[in-house]
Protein backbone atom coordinates (compact mmCIF):
# COMPACT_ATOMS: atom_id res chain seq x y z
CA UNK A 1 0.00 0.00 0.00
CA UNK A 2 1.47 3.28 -0.93
CA UNK A 3 0.53 6.95 -1.15
CA UNK A 4 -0.62 6.59 -4.61
CA UNK A 5 -3.13 3.92 -4.11
CA UNK A 6 -4.47 6.19 -1.41
CA UNK A 7 -5.28 9.01 -3.41
CA UNK A 8 -6.22 6.79 -6.01
CA UNK A 9 -9.18 5.33 -3.30
CA UNK A 10 -10.18 8.59 -2.59
CA UNK A 11 -10.68 9.52 -5.90
CA UNK A 12 -12.56 6.89 -6.51
CA UNK A 13 -14.86 8.04 -3.24
CA UNK A 14 -15.00 11.22 -4.34
CA UNK A 15 -16.67 11.04 -7.22
CA UNK A 16 -18.28 7.78 -7.58
CA UNK A 17 -17.00 5.55 -10.47
CA UNK A 18 -13.94 4.89 -12.08
CA UNK A 19 -14.31 6.85 -15.08
CA UNK A 20 -14.60 10.19 -13.17
CA UNK A 21 -11.67 9.06 -10.94
CA UNK A 22 -9.75 8.46 -13.77
CA UNK A 23 -10.14 11.65 -15.31
CA UNK A 24 -9.85 13.46 -12.01
CA UNK A 25 -6.29 12.03 -11.47
CA UNK A 26 -5.66 12.58 -15.23
CA UNK A 27 -4.97 8.66 -15.60
CA UNK A 28 -5.74 5.84 -17.96
CA UNK A 29 -9.22 3.78 -16.68
CA UNK A 30 -7.62 0.24 -16.43
CA UNK A 31 -4.50 1.46 -14.56
CA UNK A 32 -6.98 3.16 -11.64
CA UNK A 33 -8.87 -0.39 -11.89
CA UNK A 34 -5.43 -2.06 -11.57
CA UNK A 35 -4.38 -0.03 -9.36
CA UNK A 36 -6.86 -0.40 -6.78
CA UNK A 37 -6.84 -4.38 -7.77
CA UNK A 38 -3.48 -4.74 -6.33
CA UNK A 39 -4.41 -2.68 -3.27
CA UNK A 40 -7.56 -5.21 -2.39
CA UNK A 41 -5.09 -8.46 -2.98
CA UNK A 42 -2.18 -6.77 -0.81
CA UNK A 43 -4.97 -6.49 1.98
CA UNK A 44 -6.94 -9.38 0.95
CA UNK A 45 -10.34 -7.62 1.19
CA UNK A 46 -12.85 -6.18 -1.34
CA UNK A 47 -12.58 -2.43 -1.09
CA UNK A 48 -15.09 -1.30 -3.44
CA UNK A 49 -18.75 -3.05 -4.49
CA UNK A 50 -18.79 -3.00 -8.59
CA UNK A 51 -22.22 -3.08 -10.95
CA UNK A 52 -22.11 -3.03 -14.48
CA UNK A 53 -23.86 -0.94 -17.50
CA UNK A 54 -23.30 -0.12 -20.33
CA UNK A 55 -22.19 2.89 -19.55
CA UNK A 56 -19.78 2.95 -16.71
CA UNK A 57 -18.99 1.21 -13.26
CA UNK A 58 -20.95 2.31 -10.59
CA UNK A 59 -19.22 1.44 -7.29
CA UNK A 60 -19.62 2.05 -3.17
CA UNK A 61 -17.13 1.39 -1.22
CA UNK A 62 -17.35 -1.82 1.29
CA UNK A 63 -17.47 -1.88 5.05
CA UNK A 64 -13.61 -1.99 4.80
CA UNK A 65 -13.43 0.31 2.15
CA UNK A 66 -14.71 3.04 4.25
CA UNK A 67 -13.01 2.31 6.88
CA UNK A 68 -9.51 2.47 4.43
CA UNK A 69 -10.91 5.69 2.95
CA UNK A 70 -11.13 7.58 6.36
CA UNK A 71 -7.50 6.60 6.84
CA UNK A 72 -6.58 8.35 3.55
CA UNK A 73 -7.88 11.20 4.05
CA UNK A 74 -5.94 11.80 7.21
CA UNK A 75 -2.74 10.47 5.29
CA UNK A 76 -3.26 12.53 2.53
CA UNK A 77 -3.76 15.80 4.96
CA UNK A 78 -0.56 15.28 6.97
CA UNK A 79 1.20 14.85 3.76
CA UNK A 80 0.00 18.07 2.15
CA UNK A 81 0.79 19.66 5.67
CA UNK A 82 4.21 18.23 5.67
CA UNK A 83 4.89 19.34 1.88
CA UNK A 84 3.47 23.01 2.67
CA UNK A 85 6.39 23.41 5.73
CA UNK A 86 9.05 21.54 3.93
CA UNK A 87 8.52 24.41 1.25
CA UNK A 88 8.20 26.98 3.98
CA UNK A 89 11.40 26.37 5.57
CA UNK A 90 12.75 25.95 2.54
CA UNK A 91 12.90 29.86 1.65
CA UNK A 92 10.65 32.60 2.52
CA UNK A 93 9.60 33.81 -0.06
CA UNK A 94 5.95 32.25 1.56
CA UNK A 95 4.78 30.94 5.04
CA UNK A 96 3.10 32.00 8.00
CA UNK A 97 4.35 32.55 11.65
CA UNK A 98 1.45 31.75 14.03
CA UNK A 99 2.51 32.97 17.39
CA UNK A 100 0.41 32.84 20.58
CA UNK A 101 0.83 35.86 23.35
CA UNK A 102 -0.25 37.51 26.88
CA UNK A 103 -2.62 39.98 26.28
CA UNK A 104 -0.09 42.79 27.80
CA UNK A 105 2.32 41.97 25.32
CA UNK A 106 0.45 42.00 22.54
CA UNK A 107 -1.05 45.25 23.23
CA UNK A 108 2.20 47.11 24.40
CA UNK A 109 4.96 45.09 23.59
CA UNK A 110 4.33 43.44 20.27
CA UNK A 111 2.60 46.21 17.58
CA UNK A 112 5.92 48.15 16.93
CA UNK A 113 8.04 44.60 16.11
CA UNK A 114 4.98 43.34 14.54
CA UNK A 115 4.46 45.81 11.69
CA UNK A 116 8.53 46.23 11.23
CA UNK A 117 9.00 42.79 10.63
CA UNK A 118 5.84 42.82 8.49
CA UNK A 119 8.14 45.54 6.49
CA UNK A 120 11.05 43.52 6.44
CA UNK A 121 9.29 40.20 5.22
CA UNK A 122 6.00 41.60 3.30
CA UNK A 123 5.67 37.92 1.73
CA UNK A 124 5.06 36.06 4.78
CA UNK A 125 1.32 35.70 7.17
CA UNK A 126 1.51 37.08 10.81
CA UNK A 127 -1.21 35.13 12.89
CA UNK A 128 -1.54 36.75 15.99
CA UNK A 129 -3.26 34.95 18.91
CA UNK A 130 -3.77 36.91 22.01
CA UNK A 131 -5.43 35.41 25.24
CA UNK A 132 -4.31 34.52 28.94
CA UNK A 133 -0.78 32.68 29.77
CA UNK A 134 -3.38 29.48 30.14
CA UNK A 135 -4.44 29.95 26.57
CA UNK A 136 -1.09 30.80 25.56
CA UNK A 137 0.44 27.74 27.10
CA UNK A 138 -2.32 25.35 25.29
CA UNK A 139 -2.19 27.04 22.01
CA UNK A 140 1.76 25.81 21.88
CA UNK A 141 1.38 22.54 23.80
CA UNK A 142 -1.68 21.33 21.34
CA UNK A 143 0.19 23.02 18.37
CA UNK A 144 -2.55 25.30 17.31
CA UNK A 145 0.17 27.86 16.79
CA UNK A 146 3.97 27.54 15.92
CA UNK A 147 5.57 29.66 18.36
CA UNK A 148 4.22 30.92 21.55
CA UNK A 149 5.63 33.68 24.46
CA UNK A 150 5.22 32.10 27.52
CA UNK A 151 6.59 33.00 31.39
CA UNK A 152 9.82 31.44 33.02
CA UNK A 153 7.10 29.45 35.24
CA UNK A 154 5.52 27.43 31.89
CA UNK A 155 8.84 25.86 30.68
CA UNK A 156 8.44 22.65 29.78
CA UNK A 157 11.09 19.89 29.00
CA UNK A 158 9.23 19.19 25.87
CA UNK A 159 10.15 23.21 24.87
CA UNK A 160 12.90 24.97 23.00
CA UNK A 161 13.28 28.50 24.37
CA UNK A 162 15.12 31.80 24.61
CA UNK A 163 14.38 34.88 27.08
CA UNK A 164 12.81 37.89 25.17
CA UNK A 165 12.41 40.05 27.93
CA UNK A 166 12.75 40.62 32.04
CA UNK A 167 10.24 43.15 32.94
CA UNK A 168 9.01 44.62 36.13
CA UNK A 169 5.67 44.35 37.78
CA UNK A 170 4.80 47.57 39.24
CA UNK A 171 1.32 48.28 41.11
CA UNK A 172 -0.82 51.01 39.33
CA UNK A 173 -3.14 53.50 41.19
CA UNK A 174 -4.28 56.56 40.88
CA UNK A 175 -2.99 59.67 41.57
CA UNK A 176 -5.44 60.24 44.57
CA UNK A 177 -4.93 57.10 45.84
CA UNK A 178 -3.78 56.82 49.56
CA UNK A 179 -0.41 54.69 48.42
CA UNK A 180 0.33 57.29 46.18
CA UNK A 181 2.78 59.10 48.66
CA UNK A 182 4.98 55.78 48.93
CA UNK A 183 7.63 55.17 46.76
CA UNK A 184 7.32 51.61 46.64
CA UNK A 185 4.52 48.99 48.17
CA UNK A 186 4.64 45.59 49.79
CA UNK A 187 2.71 43.48 49.45
CA UNK A 188 0.93 43.42 52.92
CA UNK A 189 0.07 46.82 52.08
CA UNK A 190 -1.17 46.11 48.56
CA UNK A 191 -3.61 43.37 50.01
CA UNK A 192 -5.53 46.10 51.97
CA UNK A 193 -6.78 47.85 49.11
CA UNK A 194 -9.29 46.87 46.50
CA UNK A 195 -7.82 45.34 43.82
CA UNK A 196 -8.57 45.43 40.12
CA UNK A 197 -7.71 42.20 38.36
CA UNK A 198 -7.56 40.11 35.10
CA UNK A 199 -10.10 36.80 35.19
CA UNK A 200 -8.83 33.37 35.77
CA UNK A 201 -6.55 32.54 33.04
CA UNK A 202 -3.81 35.09 33.53
CA UNK A 203 -0.59 34.85 35.37
CA UNK A 204 -1.21 38.00 37.01
CA UNK A 205 -3.95 36.88 38.70
CA UNK A 206 -2.38 33.67 39.69
CA UNK A 207 0.72 34.79 40.78
CA UNK A 208 -1.28 37.53 43.25
CA UNK A 209 -3.74 34.95 44.50
CA UNK A 210 -0.62 33.20 45.41
CA UNK A 211 1.49 35.31 46.95
CA UNK A 212 -1.90 36.02 49.17
CA UNK A 213 -2.32 33.10 49.97
CA UNK A 214 1.45 32.80 51.50
CA UNK A 215 1.18 36.23 53.54
CA UNK A 216 -2.34 34.23 55.15
CA UNK A 217 -4.57 37.66 52.84
CA UNK A 218 -7.86 37.56 51.35
CA UNK A 219 -7.71 40.01 47.92
CA UNK A 220 -10.33 42.54 48.21
CA UNK A 221 -11.29 41.92 44.01
CA UNK A 222 -13.63 44.89 43.46
CA UNK A 223 -13.61 44.25 39.36
CA UNK A 224 -13.02 41.58 37.33
CA UNK A 225 -11.86 41.97 33.33
CA UNK A 226 -9.77 40.95 31.30
CA UNK A 227 -9.70 44.68 29.23
CA UNK A 228 -6.58 46.41 29.92
CA UNK A 229 -8.00 49.45 28.64
CA UNK A 230 -10.85 49.56 30.85
CA UNK A 231 -8.75 48.27 33.69
CA UNK A 232 -6.70 51.36 33.48
CA UNK A 233 -9.87 53.58 33.47
CA UNK A 234 -11.13 51.93 36.59
CA UNK A 235 -7.79 52.64 38.34
CA UNK A 236 -7.17 56.06 37.23
CA UNK A 237 -10.46 57.13 38.53
CA UNK A 238 -9.37 55.52 41.86
CA UNK A 239 -12.14 53.05 41.73
CA UNK A 240 -8.77 50.30 43.25
CA UNK A 241 -4.95 49.58 42.46
CA UNK A 242 -3.85 46.42 40.36
CA UNK A 243 -0.82 44.88 39.24
CA UNK A 244 0.74 45.41 35.38
CA UNK A 245 3.66 44.80 33.77
CA UNK A 246 5.67 48.20 34.11
CA UNK A 247 5.28 48.45 29.57
CA UNK A 248 1.48 48.76 30.39
CA UNK A 249 1.50 52.40 31.70
CA UNK A 250 2.47 55.33 30.09
CA UNK A 251 3.24 59.16 30.45
CA UNK A 252 -0.47 59.86 28.95
CA UNK A 253 -1.84 57.54 31.27
CA UNK A 254 -3.30 59.43 34.42
CA UNK A 255 -1.42 56.48 36.76
CA UNK A 256 0.85 55.98 38.71
CA UNK A 257 3.03 53.12 38.53
CA UNK A 258 5.05 51.84 41.53
CA UNK A 259 7.26 48.78 42.19
CA UNK A 260 6.58 46.16 44.73
CA UNK A 261 9.09 46.11 47.80
CA UNK A 262 10.63 44.08 47.31
CA UNK A 263 11.06 44.49 43.61
CA UNK A 264 8.84 41.60 41.49
CA UNK A 265 10.22 40.74 37.69
CA UNK A 266 8.54 39.01 35.17
CA UNK A 267 10.73 36.55 32.54
CA UNK A 268 9.11 36.32 29.62
CA UNK A 269 10.51 33.37 26.85
CA UNK A 270 9.81 32.77 23.50
CA UNK A 271 9.26 28.93 22.73
CA UNK A 272 8.61 26.47 20.19
CA UNK A 273 7.88 22.52 20.56
CA UNK A 274 11.07 20.47 20.22
CA UNK A 275 10.08 17.57 18.00
CA UNK A 276 8.09 20.26 15.38
CA UNK A 277 10.18 21.10 13.10
CA UNK A 278 10.60 24.93 13.01
CA UNK A 279 10.14 26.64 9.59
CA UNK A 280 12.34 29.90 7.92
CA UNK A 281 9.47 31.61 8.74
CA UNK A 282 9.44 30.89 12.47
CA UNK A 283 13.26 30.95 13.01
CA UNK A 284 13.27 34.20 10.96
CA UNK A 285 10.80 35.71 13.44
CA UNK A 286 12.36 34.38 16.29
CA UNK A 287 15.56 35.97 15.49
CA UNK A 288 14.01 39.62 14.52
CA UNK A 289 12.53 39.67 18.18
CA UNK A 290 15.64 38.55 19.85
CA UNK A 291 17.47 41.53 17.66
CA UNK A 292 14.92 44.00 18.91
CA UNK A 293 14.18 43.61 22.38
Amino acid sequence: MDIRQLKHLDALANTGSFTAAAKKLNMAQPALSQSIKRLEVALGVTLVNRTSNKHDKLLALTAEGLVLHQHAILIIKQLKQAEAQIKAMANLTSGEVRIAVPGMLGSFYLPSRLMAFRHKHPELKLSLFEGGTRDTLRMLQQEEVDIAIITAQDLQPEFDSQLLIREQMVIAMGAEHPLAEHSAVSLNDFFDHELVMFKTGYFHREWILSQAKELKKKPNIAFETNLINLIKQIVSQGFGITSVLEMAISAKDDILAKPFDPPVFLNLHIAWKKQRPVSQADRAFVDFLMNHR
